[in-house]
């Protein structure tokens, strides 16, 4: 089994941008904790990140043709305005896909309480830290196996 992790704009500064929102823990001590849960899974875990758009969209699309189960995916910003990160989640229907957030959205500013990508997809984890992203994992992978 194949799963795509895939991180939006700024990700890449976990552990330099507001350590009171996201955490002390760097970019590099997510992925390891990303390749140690697809391990502990027994699937295999590419992960990826962007700043741009056009990546994030070409990368969902490229999911499909490498026949990959399942995606968890921080959109970051793109979450609340990208319609075409929507429709690029959208046009790959029948992989199961999860939206995660290391901060509890809901209780921030108001233009973060609204999700564009979140229908398109399975299910959301939010606010639980980067342990949000294994929780994710895991309800991912339950899904591709279901399919």
């Amino acid at each position: 089994m194949k799963i795509l992790v895939m991180n939006g704009p700024n990700i890449n500064f976990l552990g330099i941008r507001e350590k009171g929102i996201y955490g002390e823990q760097n970019y590099e001590a997510l992925v390891s904790m990303i390749e140690k849960k697809a391990e502990e899974l027994g699937v295999d875990v590419e992960v990826f990140q962007s700043n741009h758009e056009g990546a994030i969209i070409d990368k969902i699309q490229e999911a499909y043709y490498n026949d990959v189960d399942g995606i968890v995916i921080n959109p970051g910003a793109f979450t609340h305005y990208s319609y075409a990160v929507r429709d690029a989640l959208a046009s790959v229907a029948a992989i199961p896909k999860i939206e995660v957030h290391i901060s509890n959205v809901h209780t921030r500013e108001e233009f973060r309480h609204t999700s564009v990508t979140v229908p398109v997809c399975n299910g959301q984890v939010v606010g639980l830290g980067l342990k949000g992203y294994l929780y994710a994992m895991e309800a991912v992978v339950d899904l591709a196996a279901k399919k």
